[in-house]
C-alpha cells in the first residue's frame, strides 16, 4: 500500500495545508498555530517539492496476472524475480530510470540518451515456470546487442533464472526471467 503512494504528492500537500493555516494563523494573530504553520509546514512544503522533482513513476502491469500465475509466483520466484517486480512498481527518488544500474553494469546503457527504457511488465507462466517479462523501448540498443549480453544476463540475475530476449516489434524488447527451480 506505501509503495503507491507519492512521497512527493504527501509531502507537498500536508506541507501546503501547514503553510496555509500558518498564513492564516498569522492574520488571526495565534501564535501557536503560527509557528506549526512555518516550522513544519514550510520544510515539508520543501521536502515535497524536492522528492517530487525525483521522482520515477511505477511501471505498470502491461496485463493483469492470472490467480494461476500468482500461485506460481508463490511457488517458484526467485528472490531476483520478487525485488525487481516490487522495485519497479513503486515510486522511486534520486534514479535516473527504473533499472538504470543492472542496464549500465549489464553494458546495455552507454549513455542516459541510449539507454533502454522499461514500459511495462507482465507475468505468465512458459511451460509450467514463473516468468516476469520486462517490456523495453529500445530504439538505439539493437536486438544484437541484447542477445550478445544474454550468458552475462543470466549470471547477473542470479541462479535459477533462465533470460530470454524476443523483439515483439521494432525498438521493443522483451526480457523474460524465466524461474528455473534451481
Amino acid at each position: 500500500m506505501l509503495r503507491q503512494i507519492s512521497l512527493g504528492t504527501l509531502g507537498l500537500t500536508v506541507g501546503s495545508i501547514l503553510t496555509i493555516m500558518g498564513f492564516v494563523a498569522y492574520a488571526a494573530n495565534n501564535a501557536t498555530l503560527n509557528l506549526v504553520g512555518f516550522f513544519y509546514g514550510f520544510p515539508l512544503l520543501l521536502g515535497g517539492l524536492a522528492l517530487k522533482a525525483n521522482e520515477l513513476k511505477p511501471i505498470p502491469f502491461s496485463q493483469a496476472t492470472s490467480s494461476s500465475v500468482l500461485l506460481l509466483r508463490e511457488q517458484q520466484a526467485t528472490v531476483t524475480q520478487n525485488k525487481i517486480r516490487k522495485d519497479i512498481t513503486r515510486y522511486c527518488y534520486g534514479q535516473n530510470a527504473h533499472l538504470d544500474g543492472a542496464l549500465s553494469k549489464l553494458g546495455l546503457s552507454p549513455t542516459d540518451q541510449e539507454r533502454p527504457i522499461v514500459t511495462g511488465l507482465r507475468e505468465t507462466e512458459i511451460n509450467g515456470a514463473y516468468t516476469l517479462i520486462l517490456e523495453f523501448d529500445s530504439p538505439l540498443i539493437s536486438i544484437n546487442n541484447w542477445q550478445e549480453k544474454q550468458e552475462k544476463m543470466t549470471s547477473y540475475f542470479g541462479p535459477g533464472v533462465e533470460v530470454k530476449i524476443t523483439q515483439p516489434e521494432e525498438d521493443k524488447i522483451e526480457l523474460a526471467l524465466i524461474a528455473t527451480g534451481q
